[in-house]
């Protein structure tokens, strides 16, 4: 019964899918690479329905009393995820709806605004099974093998009527090659199985053969991105093991120069298409400062530089309260940070604090909501919410308009800066627009890590070069805090911003660990899934901007690694039913967290 629904599901899925495919890809006069592609999903697809097989045969004969069954059962996924890596780029791009099946966090995520659920499904959820220390569900494994092959086995039917032309197929690659810089290599989507390398290879040489068409032997620059493509690959092939896999070596010596010459090639061949991502495929690489597209998120379009000066003196104004004595830095202090060294702050009236700490706002211009909840939308309607809201700055918006137009200079400017604003240049809305256009531009990307991975090899001292390769694999820090913004903003499309279930306590004594009652994301959308769970920040600049977490409770960065070490909320015995951070320990040694925390300090801004 099960199979047969999930078959009418299917077969609905690939006709809305293909259906897709028809009426949305526009049809280009070069489709150099087209067969290719085709051809090689073919070929692919059908390995990959054939390991699904086997990984459903491995299913069935696990024994919980005898662990090899359970490692043959482990290594028939490693395999299947192998296989499925061939053609990853060509669905998670062309098909991603149909995509969704196979290697979906193992976590119920929520589609906004529709509030429908998503079901775990696919490879993590049976990696999660397999690894479980509980009891294992061996229906839930069997479901999810059936799943695999029942999809598996009609992949073909998505090249029915199939079109694409080389400006996508060249934007598919590229996106893959994002997406192993920054999360095949933390094992994002495989922290147990530790297969992000060898993975991360099978993804490489994809994209070597889905370029071979346009490459052409008396082209330089196909000569040279070649030879990036084989010393890639070389270096994968020759460091398969995740835990001691040097990535700033991969990232600096391969993957980036890599990048910058795939980049280039496209260019040259007039093939560049941005169509899905917020993603700067101008810029050098993932890295470079201006990697991402800072107007791509809510309400930083049309911002001006004379915007921007405008709304750093408002952010100084005390003007904008109810009370004259408290402006936007009054709590977001520019000299620490833009944050504050409060657990929480201080309220309007001075007799209590707020809910929450006040994070930093360096880089928070790019997230699609804002404050820890994620409740606004863009920063002007965080700013008008904090603006007029009676524990932070009471401010009535008619009187502050009314404030702001007695001055001279606003007039001058408001006018100047916002003059097609009907007969109403100073409004609570252009208020709001010139003080989001200044939160925006705090992004100055200046730090010696960032200087580091421009070019500057003296900028990172060796503990912390230790402390990013990590952070970015054995701390598994790199598959929350995504590179290059370390901050909830997931690759490679960077297009949605990602909340998480810590379980942070309500003190810092781990030895007796109280639960914060704070609900969260709950209290916004009251969905079970969203229980406690918070906008993963920025790492950046975090040596600058004590206490840490949401509710301030962590006094410094060697508590807050400690608490991951430890396996969050629930690896302190805390009662959290659904942490989506792994109640596992990382098992990592004090010199290793003091590696992550080198690593931490070189991401620190000269502002």
């Amino acid at each position: 019964m099960y199979r047969n629904r999930f078959k009418i599901f299917l077969q609905l899925l690939l006709f809305i899918t293909c259906l897709s495919a028809v009426l949305g890809l526009k049809e280009g006069p070069d489709r150099r690479g087209l067969h290719r592609l085709t051809d090689e999903f073919k070929i692919s697809s059908t390995r990959f329905a054939e390991t699904t097989i086997e990984l459903q045969h491995a299913v069935k004969l696990i024994d919980e009393k005898n662990p090899e069954t359970i490692t043959l059962a482990k290594n028939a996924l490693r395999k299947s995820r192998l296989a499925y890596k061939r053609i990853e780029f060509f669905m998670d791009y062309f098909f991603p709806s149909s995509a969704l099946i196979y290697n979906r966090p193992a976590k119920v995520e929520v589609d906004e605004p529709y509030m429908e659920y998503q079901e775990p499904s696919g490879f993590q959820v049976m990696e999660a099974a397999l690894f479980d220390q509980a009891p294992r569900s061996k229906k839930q494994l069997a479901e999810q093998a059936e799943v695999l092959n029942t999809s598996a086995a009609d992949l073909p039917a998505l090249l029915y009527a199939f079109v694409a032309n080389d400006q996508q197929i060249l934007e598919s690659i590229r996106l893959e090659l994002v997406r192993v810089i920054t999360l095949s290599i933390t094992g994002y989507d495989a922290p147990e199985l530790k297969s992000g390398i060898t993975e991360s290879y099978q993804s490489i040489l994809t994209i070597k053969t889905i370029l071979s068409p346009y490459l052409r032997r008396d082209q330089r620059g196909s000569e040279l991105l070649l030879q990036h493509l084989n010393t890639t690959l070389s270096y994968l092939q020759l460091h398969p093991d995740f835990d001691s896999f040097d990535r700033m070596s991969f990232l600096t010596g391969y993957a980036l120069p890599l990048q910058e010459q795939l980049s280039l090639f496209i260019k040259n061949q007039h093939l560049l298409l941005n169509s899905k991502s917020a993603l700067n495929y101008e810029a050098k690489h993932i890295y470079s400062t201006d990697a991402i597209l800072p107007e791509v998120f809510p309400g930083a379009a049309g911002r001006t530089t004379g915007m921007v000066s405008l709304g750093k003196k408002l952010f100084l104004d005390k003007s904008l309260s109810g009370n004259l004595r408290r402006s936007c830095a009054s709590c977001h202090h520019p000299e620490r940070y833009f944050s504050e060294d409060l657990k929480t702050s201080i309220t309007f009236d001075g007799k209590g604090t707020v809910q929450r700490n006040a994070p930093t706002l360096l880089y928070s211009g790019f997230q699609y909501s804002q404050f820890w909840d994620g409740r606004a939308k863009s920063l002007q309607e965080q700013i008008k919410g904090v603006i007029s809201n009676p524990t932070e700055m009471n401010g009535n918006h008619e009187v502050i308009i009314a404030r702001i137009n007695k001055s001279e200079y606003y007039k001058k400017y408001f006018l100047k800066y916002f003059a097609d604003s009907a007969a109403q240049p100073i409004s609570i809305g252009t208020i709001a627009d010139a003080l989001a256009a200044y939160i925006g531009s705090l992004s100055p990307r200046n730090s010696a890590f960032d200087r580091y991975m421009n070019g500057d090899k003296n900028a990172m001292k060796a503990k912390a070069v230790s402390g990013f390769n990590l952070f970015m694999g054995k701390g598994q820090c790199g598959s929350c805090h995504f590179a290059p913004l370390f901050n909830g903003l997931i690759p490679p499309y960077y297009k949605l911003t990602e909340y998480e279930v810590l379980g942070t306590p309500g003190n810092n004594d781990f030895n007796q660990a109280k639960k914060d009652m704070d609900r969260g994301r709950y209290d916004f959308f009251p969905i079970s899934y969203y229980e406690a769970a918070f906008k993963t920040p920025t790492v950046r600049n975090v040596v600058m901007t004590a206490p840490y977490m949401h509710n301030g409770a962590l006094k410094d960065l060697y508590q807050v690694v400690e608490f991951y070490n430890k396996g969050g909320g629930a690896g302190l015995g805390l009662t959290i039913p659904g942490q989506t951070l792994s109640a596992k320990p990382l098992n990592l040694s004090k010199k290793e967290v003091g590696e992550i925390i080198a690593f931490l300090e070189s991401l620190t801004d000269k502002l």
